[in-house]
């Protein structure tokens, strides 16, 4: 009977030890049940560490360089955008070194109040200032909360981290029930569309489209019904149709079809982008040399458009690396929710790694026309306290489920994750073959 629970593993035989001497240190004695459910911790991912401090290093340094004159123009002091950028910086390492040394499943404690600060906060700055708390609207958009003398903040930044502990923390515990309607699809989206309906409302498109694709993504990485997630798919353009887009984000649109259909307009952003990575060339015209920065021909140098001036200075070569660092970090973030000790680590892994990597993909496509401009900060690189702060206590996360990857198994080798034990992921799939039955008279 014994063997058949345990699935065929006869129980370790204990004896008694032998009393040590008075003084003398007692041998630690350890069962195969108590080593199966202590953690076991390791070295964390340095390569993703290390990719990540170069993105941020390579963004202090572009910051400086297309802000530079900006900022000396503007208030007389070529630090004064940068500068900041460095202090939010030391604090997102700060966050970073911190969180990757504390147990990512505390996380699941405060899951829901963090997500319920979140949509408080969303719903915030849409509405008029009340006292001390004054939104603060960017290009026509109320994305910011001015609270008292505390720097801006960015609520929606916020709101991705907090929407992706959370549904990590709902997905573990609903388990293969995420494929049904009523139990899976339809709470999920009672979850979700909140969240992206009021940073939609900002508005915010270029954000709401990366909230959307992380979501979705935990979603069929979770084991959804591939029939549900098309229908979302449809019910979510049918949203956008119904509620409609602002003048702005259309004419972006039209812009993106034909930018020199109005050169100086609408298309401008898209045009001067352009034409900065042309005259990077190949090897790029050097540190501090851009011509699209130092003539102020590029709106947003050292934010949204900062990749075009990566290639301009460095050429493709420099654009180049920084798209190999997101590759490596997207690569390392998959290996590490592939190998990740329980389906709330895997979860929380993969939400992160393809919230950071679906962004950068965004910036980088508006950048080379691939997309309509969606005002959206390329990770660690952008100026933006907000986005780098919480970026970087991302990847902390991320460095403490790393510190715990077994080496083999995969989602799909171990029970439902219930909040108990330490066993390996797993996510809605083929199921385990049955242990077969030990002959009679064994234990």
């Amino acid at each position: 009977m014994i063997g058949r629970l345990t699935g065929g593993v006869r129980p370790i035989p204990t004896t008694r030890p032998a009393v040590a001497p008075r003084g003398a240190s007692r041998p630690a004695v350890t069962t195969r049940r108590t080593a199966r459910l202590r953690p076991e911790r390791h070295a964390a991912d340095y390569t993703i560490l290390v990719a990540v401090v170069a993105l941020a290093a390579v963004g202090i340094l572009m910051v400086y360089s297309s802000s530079g004159i900006k900022a000396y123009l503007k208030d007389d002091d070529t630090f004064a955008i940068v500068g900041p950028q460095i202090v939010w910086a030391a604090l997102g390492v700060a966050a970073m070194v911190g969180l990757m040394r504390v147990d990512y499943r505390y996380l699941r404690l405060v899951s829901v109040p963090a997500f319920l600060a979140a949509l408080v906060l969303l719903v915030v700055v849409l509405l008029p200032a009340v006292g001390p708390i004054r939104p603060i609207e960017v290009g026509g958009s109320a994305r910011w909360l001015q609270i008292g003398p505390l720097p801006a903040v960015h609520p929606a930044e916020f709101a991705k981290l907090a929407l992706v502990v959370y549904l990590a923390h709902w997905f573990a515990k609903r388990g293969t029930a995420v494929r049904t309607l009523w139990r899976g699809t339809v709470p999920f989206l009672v979850i979700a569309a909140p969240v992206i309906f009021l940073i939609f409302r900002e508005p915010d498109l270029g954000t709401t489209i990366v909230v959307s694709l992380t979501a979705f993504t935990m979603f069929f990485v979770a084991g959804a019904n591939l029939l549900h997630l098309v229908g979302l798919a449809g019910l979510a353009v049918l949203g956008v149709a119904v509620v409609g887009l602002q003048d702005y984000q259309v004419e972006r649109i039209q812009a993106w079809l034909d930018p020199w259909a109005d050169p100086q307009g609408a298309g401008f952003h898209t045009i001067q982008a352009l034409l900065a990575l042309g005259l990077g060339g190949l090897f790029g015209s050097g540190l501090g040399e851009s011509r699209s920065a130092a003539g102020l021909y590029l709106p947003n140098a050292w934010n949204d458009f900062i990749f075009a001036v990566i290639g301009e200075e460095f050429g493709l070569i420099g654009a180049g690396l920084v798209i190999v660092l997101f590759l490596v970090l997207a690569f390392q973030g998959a290996r590490v929710a592939l190998h990740a000790p329980d389906t709330f680590g895997a979860l929380l892994a993969a939400g992160i790694t393809a919230w950071l990597c679906c962004q950068a993909f965004i910036n980088i496509g508006v950048v080379v026309a691939l997309f309509p401009v969606t005002g959206i900060t390329l990770p660690f690189i952008s100026a933006g306290g907000s986005s780098l702060i919480i970026s970087f206590a991302a990847v902390g996360i991320l460095l403490s489920i790393s510190s715990e990857t077994v080496e083999q198994g995969s989602w799909h080798d171990a029970p439902a994750d219930r909040g108990r034990g330490n066993g390996r992921a797993h996510l809605p799939g083929p199921g385990r073959r049955p242990v077969a039955a030990r002959p009679p008279g064994r234990a």
